[in-house]
């Protein structure tokens, strides 16, 4: 009896030989167990990226991954501030010191597409950041708190602050 699924579609298509060379070599490369698997991944990926295009206003998840130059810590300042002023989109973050004076953040954001495409070019604009790569994906995080008087405890003490001061944002 087949483990596969049984809402599969089967797609047929025509590639240019050196195209389909580079498509097997990825396949094995990444221990892959099939082309089908890799195709899907790069069709999620782009899905992903045409939703945030054509509808701005769905909300999205994923990650913003940067790469800038300390310059004393003023760069970090700036990155921190305008993370501030994205408070709602921006979860989490990690950061982690490079080489060569150089720092590497990866921030985990949820919001409006339009949303964070604007947090990206606030990001883009601060002088030393070298690269910056958004990618995200149409499944979301689950909601961490609820609203009072919807079944949830209100939140105690710094973290009701926190939560009100999110909300206001």
């Amino acid at each position: 009896m087949s483990s596969e699924p049984t809402n599969l579609a089967r797609l047929s298509m025509s590639l240019p030989a050196e195209l389909f060379r580079q498509l097997d070599m990825m396949v094995e490369e990444r221990g892959l167990p099939s082309r089908s698997q890799l195709i899907a991944e790069l069709i999620r990926h782009a899905l992903a990226e045409h939703e945030a295009r054509v509808r701005p206003d769905d909300m999205l998840a994923g990650t913003v991954t940067l790469v800038y130059r300390g310059n004393r810590g003023k760069a970090r300042q700036q990155l921190s501030e305008t993370q501030a002023d994205y408070l709602k989109e921006v979860i989490s973050s990690q950061h982690v010191f490079l080489e060569d004076d150089q720092s590497m953040e990866v921030l985990l954001v949820q919001g409006p597409a339009n949303r964070l495409e604007e947090l990206c070019d606030a990001l883009r604009g601060i002088r030393g950041v070298n690269q910056l790569q958004l990618v995200t994906t149409t499944a979301l995080l689950p909601p961490l708190h609820e609203l009072e008087g919807q079944g949830e405890a209100p939140a105690k003490g710094a973290a009701k602050g926190a939560a009100k001061k999110r909300e206001s944002a």
